[in-house]
């Protein structure tokens, strides 16, 4: 699996679709009152799936970046036991099945590791080539230490369990961070919505209280500043809690 890119199932396809179609005409609706404007929007529908695989493919890199910390914890535990090379992935791959279950990404890729292994493959490369699939900077890191620590023949667990722990801490802080934030994020959510539960709540309780706004240039003028305004704090705001260590 290549983690830098997600394939959308049909569903998922279909689903987000429908949701971009939806977006696109609430917002036609509560800015604009025009079709005209729908099909102004419509294209940003159209395109929201792929909007919707970034957020997905980052939310994937997350959870394999979470249960490679618990993956390489286990790993440097069966490599002190004095396990092999290969026995330790097998082994660590049956005890990550209890955590996270046999469909988790890390058991995937520490199971593809331990069948690899009994084809006389070399762990350096199926480690450089998980780094490379995954896309992460500490599984990475991990794939160069291991194989700088075999080749100068040290104490390979030692060693393990030395860059495991530094890796942890990193991956541990970026995970206290996202529950810092997650608050935030709910809140960022809300007042996205905001915006069109108070324009249509005012629309029903007061019918034709914007018909100004949706009749006259002025009012459509006004009404795409808004928008702009709008569509800018949903980036400013994304920006500032996309938090990287």
């Amino acid at each position: 699996m290549d983690y830098d890119r997600y394939h959308l199932s049909w569903k998922e396809r279909g689903k987000y679709l429908a949701e971009g179609t939806f977006l696109c005409g609430i917002t036609s609706y509560v800015f604009y009152r025009n079709w005209k404007a729908f099909l102004i929007f419509l294209p940003f529908g159209i395109l929201f799936p792929e909007i919707k695989k970034k957020e997905l493919k980052k939310k994937r890199k997350e959870r394999l970046a979470s249960e490679f910390k618990e993956g390489i914890r286990v790993l440097s535990s069966s490599l002190g036991a004095g396990y092999s090379i290969e026995h330790a992935f097998i082994h660590s791959a049956e005890e990550l099945k209890a955590v996270f279950g046999s469909d988790s990404l890390i058991v995937r890729e520490f199971s593809h590791i331990a069948q690899q292994l009994q084809w006389n493959r070399p762990v350096e490369e199926l480690l450089q080539d998980f780094g490379r699939r995954s896309g992460l900077e500490d599984i990475r890191n991990f794939s160069q230490v291991f194989q700088a620590a075999k080749r100068s023949g040290g104490h390979l667990s030692s060693i393990m369990d030395y860059t495991a722990g530094i890796i942890r801490d990193k991956i541990q802080v970026q995970e206290d961070i996202q529950a810092a934030t997650a608050s935030r994020r709910m809140e960022q959510k809300v007042m996205s919505v905001l915006p069109y539960g108070v324009a249509l709540y005012v629309d029903a309780a007061s019918p034709g209280f914007f018909q100004v706004m949706y009749t006259t240039g002025t009012g459509r003028l006004v009404m795409t500043v808004c928008l702009g305004i709008y569509a800018a704090a949903l980036v400013l705001a994304d920006r500032i809690l996309d938090i990287e260590v």
